[in-house]
């Protein structure tokens, strides 16, 4: 793979959602929802946290799965983004990620662009671009938070900034197999529309088809591991081990990736 190929690929993914009309659509609806987020749970985590009715709702609802620990954080803002942000990025991979291919693939533009760089490199280019741009809206939500949070208290922001830069290397990670998902679907959908229905139907299925399975069989439970997100109910509560909370993740996003590669490379254009 030629780094200077993959690295104009990335950054087009990048124009592509900050530069166009569809793109800034996409970004704007983002913005109002995450606005939203910020003024009222985020913004109001404090009193919400340290109520004891809820405090004590919370532990006797949550408890069992370690999320009353977040009770214990100082930063009441960074407990409440972590919970909203490790399950609604993930969702919305699957609606941003979902035209890496595809949407080539409709206007004919597919063959042109495998004349200046190889299948491996526009699928690697394209998932890094994905990557990116997670990571763009990550940190902008978070550098949000961190200001909600020095506004109420400064003192607590020598405490908070290492503390959300670790938050912010897990959630990379935890979204990192659900690109790489809408990565290998790109290869076989015809549409964005049809390759976000593919990946409900993969988590809705997959999931049903596996717990009949291991109901039959235990062992093969085990099969849970494909579905990416399997981890994020133990590291909500901060008790997911770095094996699993990053080792697991990198591993579906390199097998997923794989896949793509090979099915893309076989695939008529």
């Amino acid at each position: 793979m030629h780094l200077k190929r993959l690295a104009n690929i990335a950054s087009f993914e990048l124009v592509r959602l900050f530069l166009t009309k569809r793109g800034l659509l996409a970004v704007i609806t983002f913005s109002i929802c995450w606005l939203l987020i910020l003024r009222y749970p985020i913004a109001g985590s404090v009193s919400l946290l340290n109520s004891p009715d809820f405090a004590g709702f919370f532990d006797s609802v949550f408890g069992a799965i370690g999320l009353s620990k977040l009770l214990s954080w100082l930063a009441a803002e960074l407990a409440v983004y972590w919970l909203i942000a490790l399950y609604s990025f993930p969702i919305f991979c699957l609606f941003l990620c979902g035209d890496q291919i595809v949407g080539d693939k409709q206007r004919g533009t597919l063959r042109f662009l495998s004349l200046r760089a190889t299948r491996a490199e526009l699928l690697i280019g394209r998932f890094i671009g994905q990557v990116l741009i997670l990571a763009i809206l990550l940190m902008l939500t978070l550098s949000a938070t961190l200001a909600i949070l020095t506004y109420r208290d400064p003192a607590l922001l020598a405490t908070a900034l290492p503390h959300s830069l670790l938050l912010f290397g897990y959630l990379i990670v935890s979204v990192m197999p659900f690109i790489a998902l809408m990565s290998l679907i790109n290869t076989f959908a015809n549409s964005a529309r049809l390759a976000f229905v593919f990946a409900i139907l993969f988590f809705a299925g997959g999931n049903i088809i596996v717990g009949i399975l291991s109901w039959q069989i235990p062992a093969l439970g085990m099969l849970s591991f494909i579905f990416p997100g399997y981890q994020l109910d133990q590291m909500a509560g901060q008790n997911a081990e770095a094996i699993l909370a990053i080792g697991l993740p990198l591993a579906q996003t390199a097998v997923l990736l794989l896949l793509a590669q090979r099915i893309f490379a076989r695939s008529a254009l």
